[in-house]
């Protein structure tokens, strides 16, 4: 660690004192001495309120645990546990109905409908991809994946493909007859799009002239108006190009010049201080700060190679078009950027107190984000991000009201040290954890002022499932979990709570990551889903995956959908509560063995890069070679999972230890083309990534709520002095 300032209280190391002040405050009206004088009194007042409720966890776990010992198999009686849980204050009392109350809130969020990427704020080409991918091209979404099936001389290989090039268009085309229709003809037969009198024409093959069938979907364009090179159009509230240039190679071949087809995408990106990245001390946070401080002030850079050519990427500008009226129409060029702050467990040995404790890396969080993002809030920056003035945190891994409540308090002291009107600062609040999701409606009522967004979180919260009843029994199957009762009702009771409380019109209720990157065919078969469910976004894995999840959002217009799914019966309670044991645990060998071996090795796939390279969040083959995204939520479940079978004699320690050395060799072969990845099963006994998965597992049940952080943490930064 390198060495420290003492201001105000507080230790901070040296690589973030240096960074604040020569980087952050020089551009800021805000005084170094009352910066960090605020920042003292918001850890001395709210540190110890942090570390109540993180004991406060540990206390209901403790009373669950003991209920689920004292009523085993037949004793079980499930309104004594509900009545059990209520009566220890998990399950929170009911709040009286309300409707929140935010404002100030962009319209990507309240009145717009799309997808929403979420990267590791520490790796800036990751960050630049997402804040630009915004727009995309259909073209190349369709081209470069399974979209467009590879029979018929349709090959991806090689240099451009004709075959597959009309396949491409032809499904463009019959996007457009979807969502543009035409008066008369289609799409396919367009052989020249015209604006004549300030009006959109569209010429057929048959030199027939008609125009759209809803004109006023078309909204603008760019180039000549005798020659656009752009046209503007509009569909549930989303926004798409057509793109026109009869000299480039798509454009040549196709009749009416139209060169591709450009969709409005990832309308909101999530820049991820928490589970896709690895920060473990000052010189990490210092990467995440400064990569958002970048993107705050619109300036973020990074030097690209690809193809052999390098090349400086930068952040998008904004679009401008000109309408029927020779009005200029400008549209934001980026997503609207949320910062991904840490939840209230971990500390970080960045800024210690005066004692010499760790101050709780939330609070570092919020303060130090919400302070970078004065750039924007008070537009000292070239690229605005929040045209309301704005600043949005999604807060995570939050259990109950309280610590909503605590989340609220922590924003207004942030705003007050910094000046902020009240609600500046915007909460996303993460449903994945057991108790919030069965008290999500007084969770909300906590942030009622400032809540604009929810988001169920299945992965995490299927981890806090198995963790929170780890006593009750032997769990499902992992597979067989997502078949309970608990989790549709877990997905349904976000949107019926959340359109209870006014959400329509006024914040995003979220679903959660399609995870397999290379399977864009069947995200598109299955996605839809999600919108179908109400939600107004979801999570992709990609800008190429939003660009194709856009589509659903043409297809659905969600806040129509929304006014019906209010007034169905909302979900049960007691389904949310329904713990998805084992019915049956007469298992084969063979099938416990898959069980542990599938587990074993997505958790030493995920955790050797974690604790070697740094890696927080990638792309990791599973047992099966396929590419799987992956980070701490996943690596939460697998070890949960192995730590319950464990503790219910379903397999044993030698078990479970001869899985993990297995997999690590499968892991090490899957790996090996990576010159920077170390082997494990070379010397398992010196592998600190290997010592570090067997830990999760055999320590798994005396976690704090079943959470990866603490040991993930532990063994990197063991590795990172080695």
């Amino acid at each position: 660690m390198s060495s420290r300032i003492n201001i105000a209280n507080l230790q901070v190391a040296k690589c973030l004192y240096d960074f604040i002040e020569q980087e952050v405050l020089t551009g800021l009206t805000i005084d170094s001495a009352n910066f960090w004088s605020d920042f003292a009194i918001i850890v001395e007042n709210l540190m110890p309120v942090n570390q109540q409720l993180l004991k406060k966890r540990d206390v209901l776990q403790q009373q669950i645990d003991e209920w689920h010992q004292s009523n085993q198999e037949g004793n079980f009686d499930f309104l004594e546990y509900k009545s059990y849980l209520s009566e220890i204050g998990y399950i929170a009392p009911q709040v009286c109905d309300f409707t929140i109350s935010t404002t100030n809130v962009d319209k990507e969020l309240a009145t717009m409908a799309g997808p929403q990427l979420v990267v590791p704020i520490m790796n800036a080409r990751f960050a630049l991809n997402a804040v630009n991918a915004r727009w995309g091209s259909l073209y190349d979404a369709l081209y470069g994946t399974d979209i467009i099936p590879e029979d018929d001389g349709a090959e991806r290989a090689g240099k451009y493909n004709p075959v597959r090039g009309q396949k491409v268009i032809a499904f463009a085309r019959d996007f457009l007859d979807t969502h543009i229709p035409l008066n008369k003809g289609s799409h396919h037969q367009a052989q020249r799009y015209s604006l004549i009198n300030n009006k959109l024409i569209v010429t057929l093959n048959n030199d027939l002239d008609t125009t759209l069938k809803f004109p006023e979907q078309y909204c603008a364009f760019q180039g000549d108006i005798n020659q656009p090179t752009s046209l503007l159009f509009t569909n549930n509230g989303l926004h798409f190009e057509i793109n026109i240039d009869k000299e480039s190679i798509i454009g040549q071949s196709d009749i009416a010049g139209v060169s591709d087809i450009t969709l409005e995408s990832a309308l909101t990106t999530i820049m991820d201080c928490e589970d896709s990245v690895a920060a473990v001390d000052a010189e990490d946070k210092v990467v995440a700060y400064k990569n958002w401080l970048g993107l705050n002030k619109g300036e973020l850079t990074e030097n690209i190679t690809k193809n052999g050519q390098s090349f400086i990427r930068t952040m998008a500008k904004d679009r401008y078009y000109q309408n029927a009226n020779g009005e200029t129409i400008t549209l934001k060029g980026r997503s609207l950027m949320f910062i991904r702050n840490v939840g209230h467990l971990m500390t970080n040995n960045a800024i210690l107190t005066s004692k010499g404790e760790e101050v709780p890396e939330g609070i570092m969080d919020a303060m130090i984000t919400s302070l970078i993002a004065l750039y924007d809030v008070q537009q000292k920056n070239k690229l605005t991000n929040s045209t309301e003035q704005s600043i949005y945190i999604v807060k995570p891994k939050m259990h109950g009201p309280e610590e909503v409540a605590f989340a609220n308090t922590l924003f207004e002291q942030v705003e007050n040290a910094l000046s902020l009107p009240k609600n500046t600062i915007k909460m996303g609040i993460m449903d994945e954890e057991r108790r919030t999701s069965i008290n999500l409606k007084a969770c909300i009522f906590a942030a009622k002022q400032r809540v604009v967004f929810i988001n169920t979180g299945f992965l995490d919260r299927t981890g806090d499932e198995i963790h929170t009843s780890m006593a009750a029994g032997p769990m499902e199957r992992k597979a067989d979990i997502k078949l309970t009762p608990w989790i549709s009702a877990y997905e349904d009771n976000n949107v019926d709570i959340g359109l209870a409380c006014g959400f329509s019109g006024k914040a995003q209720i979220g679903k959660g990551m399609w995870p397999i990157p290379d399977q864009m065919a069947n995200m598109l078969a299955n996605k839809i889903n999600h919108v179908e469910a109400g939600a107004n976004t979801a999570w992709v894995p990609s800008p190429t995956a939003a660009t194709l999840h856009s589509l659903h959002y043409h297809r659905v217009n969600v806040f129509d959908l929304q006014k019906s799914i209010k007034q169905r019966a909302t979900a049960n309670i007691d389904e949310i509560l329904t713990i998805p044991l084992a019915i049956n645990t007469n298992w084969t060998e063979s099938e416990i063995q898959q069980e542990l071996d599938n587990n074993s090795q997505g958790i030493l796939g995920y955790v050797v890069r974690w604790i070697d390279q740094g890696v927080g969040c990638s792309k990791v083959p599973d047992i099966n070679d396929v590419g799987l995204m992956e980070d701490r939520a996943t690596l939460r479940i697998s070890s949960q999972h192995m730590a319950n079978w464990l503790k219910h004699g379903i397999c044993s320690k030698a078990m479970v230890q001869a899985s993990l050395e297995k997999m690590a060799k499968v892991v090490d072969q899957q790996n090996q083309s990576d010159p920077a990845y170390t082997a494990m099963s070379e010397d398992l006994t010196q592998s600190i990534a290997f010592k570090a998965a067997c830990d999760l597992v055999f320590k798994g049940e005396e976690q704090p709520n079943g959470y990866t952080e603490p040991l993930l943490h532990q063994f990197r930064l063991q590795k990172k002095n080695n």
